[in-house]
């Protein structure tokens, strides 16, 4: 678990893609990659569809979000296939996505609406995905998110 930390923390270190002129026009493809990946990810949670999430996750996915208990995919598809858990809002915003070879970071802010078990529920949330290369597929093996700061 340390050094998946210590990777990722070196990684986040790094300068992101596309930050000088020269590197925007030739990442230019990958970023877009990042975006049509996040908007797959942002109207599967809108729309509760557990298949698609199924794809964009890896079998050795971990979550980490705010009060629930870390998941794996397993127990994460399961909340979704239950219907417990429904948006009404998922937006993200401020995306940066840095790649390095067959890793990817992309950070961003989350603002959702949910209604779990009957009761609303907002969140604000900075969040942290990881994406792995394999087979020529972008899927996401671990995601953070933790409580935003008041602004």
């Amino acid at each position: 678990m340390r050094s998946r930390l210590c990777v990722l923390a070196v990684m986040l270190m790094a300068p992101p893609i596309g930050q000088d002129s020269k590197n925007q026009e030739s990442n230019a493809p990958e970023q877009r990659e990042f975006s049509r990946l996040e908007t797959l990810w942002n109207e599967a949670h809108r729309s509760g569809d557990a298949d698609k999430l199924d794809g964009l996750w890896a079998e050795d996915l971990v979550v980490t979000v705010p009060k629930m208990p870390v998941m794996t995919k397993p127990q994460a598809i399961a909340i979704w296939r239950s219907g417990r858990m429904k948006f009404r809002r998922y937006e993200t915003s401020e995306i940066r996505a840095r790649r390095y070879g067959d890793a990817a970071v992309v950070t961003g802010r989350l603002r959702r609406s949910r209604e779990v078990n009957g009761r609303e529920m907002q969140d604000d949330w900075r969040f942290t995905k990881v994406y792995v290369r394999r087979s020529d597929k972008w899927q996401v093996v671990a995601w953070h998110a933790s409580e935003s700061a008041p602004e």
